[in-house]
């Protein structure tokens, strides 16, 4: 889940706890070039107040205005498109003649929407899973938590859609150095949710980079109690085996989508003796990325950050591609 999406339920849930009637849209496919991915969501109230993005602003005024003036999803929900035609193209400044098929939710103050939606933000505050399943045959829908996250479904010939919302995605950095500052800068950039544990508080004091949650704790401790979902990549980059190590045991123990130690490749041989020496079995140990990071051959703290983010993009990636094509294949069988 991107922040901006975060933003959107959040923003939804605050309108209907003050009573405000409102709508939720959802990107359920596309075809073609397409400027947001599937599962972008976008909300906005009768005031005309826009949160989020369906199309970063080609289509955004045009929905606003037909859910405002009665003519989509006055009374129900409902499935809509865009880019059918060249006129639409043409006129919504769609790229490439891409096709927006989105599913549009009038929202309703009452006491089963506003509980919904509350399970739904508290799970994603405490970086839980939550399914959200919405019938259009039947007008209903249903928010559950769930263990796992997975790709967004829409059955266009049932008319339901089912989308799991999961945690932001998170870097979990172990050691507050100069590496770290590079990789925490840059990581927000690429909408990472960023953590840096150090057990010397006076190195966290120093950080200075703005956005950044610190924790001043032992890192086996604070990688228990924040960094163990499958959202989370943790990286180990103090250089000083007494931390490192406390933190990477942990780590490794987790549903982490990566895990990785600077160092290079002598040092991180040396690491993997210690783990293994330290009961931590080969399987788990070979869940770690040491040396860390792409090898671009990168020397500075910019550059060596850059590797990291690099790897731990493809790795991301990677997952994501393996999943879904899990998914294909099960419902081809």
């Amino acid at each position: 889940m991107q922040a901006v999406d975060k933003e959107v339920l959040s923003q939804l849930l605050t309108w209907l706890t003050n009573g405000e009637p409102c709508w939720l849209a959802t990107v359920v496919q596309t075809w073609g070039s397409s400027p947001r991915p599937v599962g972008s969501l976008l909300a906005c109230n009768h005031a005309g107040k826009i949160v989020g993005s369906l199309s970063g602003g080609c289509v955004e005024e045009d929905l606003l205005e037909k859910l405002t003036r009665g003519e989509l999803a006055s009374d129900k929900a409902q499935f809509f498109q865009y880019g059918i035609t060249a006129e639409d193209t043409e006129k919504f400044g769609l790229p490439c003649g891409g096709h927006l098929y989105i599913v549009v939710e009038p929202q309703v103050s009452d006491a089963q929407t506003i509980a919904d939606f509350t399970l739904l933000n508290n799970a994603l505050n405490q970086r839980q899973c939550a399914q959200r399943t919405v019938n259009l045959a039947d007008q209903t829908s249903r928010v559950a938590l769930v263990e796992t996250h997975s790709p967004l479904q829409w059955q266009a010939q049932e008319q339901i859609l089912t989308h799991t919302y999961g945690p932001r995605f998170q870097l979990f950095i172990i050691g507050a150095g100069m590496v770290s500052k590079y990789l925490a800068e840059m990581a927000q950039m690429l909408d990472y949710e960023v953590t840096v544990c150090d057990p010397r508080a006076e190195l966290l004091a120093d950080f200075g980079v703005a956005g950044v949650h610190t924790i001043a704790d032992m890192p086996d401790d604070a990688v228990r109690a924040h960094a163990k979902d499958q959202a989370t990549a943790i990286v180990a980059l103090t250089h000083d085996p007494r931390i490192d190590d406390m933190g990477l045991m942990e780590a490794l123990t987790t549903d982490a989508f990566y895990i990785g130690a600077m160092g290079s490749t002598r040092t991180s041989a040396s690491r993997r003796e210690r783990l293994q020496a330290l009961d931590i079995s080969n399987e788990d140990i070979d869940k770690l990325h040491a040396p860390i990071g792409l090898p671009i051959g990168s020397k500075t703290p910019p550059e060596i950050a850059i590797a990291i983010l690099a790897e731990i993009t493809a790795v991301r990636k990677q997952r994501l591609t393996s999943t879904t094509e899990q998914l294909q294949a099960l419902s081809a069988g």
